[in-house]
């Protein structure tokens, strides 16, 4: 008797914390776990991922699965396991999970086959061509170039089709596909080590082959990169690949361009890609063709062949968590699956983040410490301009600007920093007090000058700018406040003779044009750079020896328990882009609160007491990193049926014991694309019954109909 077909277990696409079987037609291959498989689901056919193949529990009546995609695991087993790990930290349905996991083209169902380009290879039949110099010169190119090219560069290098063509016929060239090089390329060596770089280095060498999570605490400009890459060289030598994670898409092109110097060809994962790119890479990595691979956030959900190393830059960087769907937080994960590999992982940052100084108090991470700056730099030194008092040009004061026309006469460069774009925050009528705001969110709305127009900065909904007001009719409008633009403006006319730059999510969107400002700006010629936290991120401008913070303020006074420890790594980070090079620094900060007690402890105990302090206030206030805190959000076009979902919820956690409850309340900026939104916070002694407290909430489901709601475990912000 023919024996019933298997029943497959899917996790599917879908907001669902439900698996679905399925039946195995007759003939067709049986599946392991992390095999695609295409499915009916409802009206639809989806792309799931077999998790179970005969489960104890099948189904009594399951429907056939259309087509098995692979019948092996498309993931590998670490990453199966981990996407698992995911969906239960996290409280994410699977499906979700796995699907964020998948590169788009995976998820569509594509053929997960590796695109190749062909190139032109020598072979070991060259014969004489004396007689056929250009031919001669075609062979002298491509030796020079490792013996292949791909057919586009020999035909931009000046050979044409006919020369190719006639080299091929006398058996000395062929054409085939490329293959990655899988062994290490070590292309030129880097500077020497400084004793304290190479200390580090040894001690960072006694973890490779095992899990071994290191916390790199360098000053600015002490040759933290250096220090990755040397250890990179150890780890490619033994043939293994390598994960470096960075903040900022806008860091990915001076990153690879290093990391390709001295290792020739590297890979890169960012949203710049599109779904093809994407894809390719994800399948060379997991064949191991790619040796080294750079990326932001999503890079740690990357399969890989033999994976012997995990660099996390900027660690304490709020752009490895991401903000909805699964919200994952990009560096946490790489700590799990650095210990999952039994591999090491090196987190490096000039400003850790709170949750790494405590997990490395605690013995968890070993604490490595880079206290001077390569070549003999020194650190710049911090100064207050009280401008209580003081009218400002367009925000800048009569003594900065003093300050600031003694280093360009000096032949030096000066950074404003501002993290506000546009060129002001508030429209507003002098005549009646209309505001400007976004119809859709309860925010005003930012003017811009280029292009012209409002812009909400939270939806992104944008409006013309009226010439008269709205409310009143009166042609009394008035831009308050100060962003990049306007500050870029104000300098432009104060400094009429020196280049300004403004470098900002506006001046960005563009890689070419970025690439030009910045090479403008290394070009070392007197030159004012204004700009937002994208310009206190890894960048080396060596001839900067002015930093200026002309609103550190702000977030000091924010609602957000976590708005100070940001403020302060911005601070000492864009500072760190003074004095990098022979010229000494400075960094002046304009402050209304020169006694503020916080500014004052960044000031006077730099960022290692700057951190103390503050890990003092959230351990007697009861918050992370010292008691875990997840939220439980829900928005809706009306506030009512948000606020009594979030009730209910509060309801059936209130009886869990170790979990501390508040709200539901309304959040922070209770209006976002015109939904209204609500959290509710918890908070535990310890991460068991926290977690024990979310499970309670797995078969929830999407929740009432036109509610939408999220956990966020580790939440990066309570807005």
């Amino acid at each position: 008797m023919t024996p019933p077909p298997a029943v497959v277990r899917v996790a599917v696409p879908k907001p669902l914390p439900q698996l679905f079987d399925y039946a195995l037609p007759a003939g067709a291959p049986v599946p392991a776990a992390g095999g695609r498989v295409r499915v009916p689901f409802g009206r639809q056919t989806l792309t799931g991922i077999c998790v179970a193949v005969d489960p104890p529990d099948p189904h009594p009546d399951p429907r056939p699965l259309e087509r098995v995609l692979d019948a092996g695991n498309v993931l590998g087993d670490d990453l199966l396991a981990l996407s698992h790990w995911l969906a239960d930290y996290y409280h994410h349905p699977l499906g979700e999970t796995l699907g964020t996991v998948l590169p788009a083209g995976a998820r569509r169902g594509e053929a997960l086959a590796i695109r190749r380009d062909t190139v032109w290879r020598l072979t070991d039949a060259v014969p004489d061509l004396d007689r056929a110099p250009k031919q001669q010169a075609l062979v002298d190119h491509l030796r020079a170039a490792g013996g292949a090219a791909l057919p586009a560069d020999l035909e931009a290098a000046g050979f044409s089709a006919a020369v190719i063509r006639g080299l091929a016929a006398k058996g000395a060239l062929v054409r085939s596909e490329t293959t990655a090089p899988a062994g290490a390329v070590v292309r030129g060596s880097g500077p020497e080590l400084s004793d304290e770089q190479a200390q580090v280095l040894k001690a960072l060498s006694t973890g490779l082959g095992r899990f071994d999570p290191v916390l790199l605490e360098g000053v600015t400009g002490s040759g933290k990169t250096e220090v990755y890459l040397r250890l990179i060289e150890q780890v490619r030598g033994a043939g293994r690949q390598v994960l470096v994670l960075v903040p900022e898409i806008a860091l990915t092109p001076q990153t690879l361009r290093r990391f390709e110097r001295r290792f020739g060809a590297v890979a890169a994962i960012h949203s710049g890609l599109t779904d093809a790119q994407r894809l390719d890479v994800w399948l060379r990595c997991r064949a191991g063709e790619v040796g080294i691979l750079i990326g932001t956030r999503s890079a740690v959900l990357t399969p890989f062949r033999d994976l012997g190393l995990i660099v996390v830059d900027e660690e304490h960087d709020g752009s490895f968590k991401q903000q909805d769907g699964l919200r994952y937080s990009a560096r946490d994960v790489a700590v799990k699956r650095a210990q999952g590999l039994g591999i090491p992982l090196l987190l490096g940052s000039a400003t850790p983040s709170l949750e790494s100084l405590h997990n490395a108090a605690a013995g968890r991470y070993r604490h490595l410490h880079l206290h001077r700056r390569a070549g003999g730099a020194e650190m710049p030194g911090f100064n207050l301009i009280d401008i209580r008092g003081h009218t400002l040009s367009e925000g800048i004061s009569v003594p900065l600007e003093k300050i600031m026309r003694r280093h360009l006469d000096a032949g030096g460069q000066a950074l404003v920093f501002l993290n506000r774009r546009g060129f002001a925050p508030t429209y507003l009528c002098a005549a009646c007090g209309w505001q400007a705001e976004c119809p859709d969110c309860d925010m005003r709305m930012t003017l811009h000058r280029r292009p012209e127009g409002l812009t909400c900065h939270h939806c992104g909904r944008r409006a013309r700018l009226p010439r008269d007001c709205p409310g009143c009719g009166r042609p009394e409008l008035m831009a308050v406040g100060i962003g990049t633009q306007r500050t870029e403006a104000g300098l432009e006319a104060l400094f009429p003779d020196v280049p300004c730059y403004r470098i900002d999510r506006d001046t960005t969107r563009s890689h070419r044009r970025l690439e030009a400002q910045l090479a403008a700006i290394r070009g070392g010629e007197p030159a004012i750079l204004v700009g937002t936290q994208m310009l206190a991120k890894g960048h080396h401008f060596p001839n900067v020896t002015l930093v200026a913070v002309i609103n550190a303020d702000g977030g000091f006074l924010s609602a957000d328990f976590r708005a100070p420890e940001r403020t302060a790594q911005l601070i000492i980070q864009v500072a760190g882009r003074a004095g990098r090079a022979e010229r000494p620094g400075e960094v002046w900060i304009q402050t209304y609160q020169p006694d503020n007690p916080t500014l004052r402890s960044l000031i006077d105990d730099g960022y290692p007491g700057f951190a103390a302090r503050e890990l003092e206030h959230r351990r007697a206030a009861g918050l992370p990193p010292f008691r875990p805190m997840a939220l439980v959000r829900a928005e809706a076009a009306n506030a009512e049926p948000a606020q009594a979902f979030l009730q209910s919820v509060r309801e059936r956690l209130a009886a869990a014991p170790g979990v501390e409850l508040l709200g539901p309340a309304a959040a922070p900026i209770p209006r976002v694309a015109n939904r209204l939104r609500f959290q509710l916070m918890l908070l535990a002694d310890a991460r068991a019954p926290l977690h024990r407290a979310l499970r309670l909430l797995t078969g929830e489901g999407p929740g009432p109909r036109g509610v939408r709601w999220s956990v966020d475990v580790d939440p990066y912000d309570t807005f």
